[in-house]
């Protein structure tokens, strides 16, 4: 194995432990909110890290170019979504919680 495969299955793998722990977190949080705070980090940082390992581990063809740009896209969508949703929520009328209540 070479370097370049072993530090792209480490970003495999760090990707999806920061997944799993992160869903882990999602479920002790109060809230929609912090959920969703919770959840849009995970999925950025997840996907920033799985995807990397793959770019790395392909090397530079179509593939990788392929992979960056959903890279690209997911990094650029995920905070969107995730602001649109929790505006949506608000005007839903969901209440976030707020401090020892």
């Amino acid at each position: 194995m070479s370097n370049i495969d072993i530090i792209s299955g480490a970003l495999i793998v760090a990707g999806s432990l920061s997944i799993v722990v992160g869903l882990l977190g999602v479920y002790r949080m109060p809230d929609f909110f912090t959920r969703l705070h919770a959840a849009s980090v995970i999925d950025t940082l997840g996907t920033i890290l799985i995807l990397s390992g793959l770019i790395l581990y392909q090397g530079f063809n179509l593939v990788s170019v392929k992979l960056l740009l959903i890279l690209i896209f997911i990094l650029i969508t995920t905070p969107t979504a995730a602001h649109a949703l929790a505006k949506s929520a608000l005007h839903g009328k969901i209440k976030p919680i707020l401090g020892d209540d």
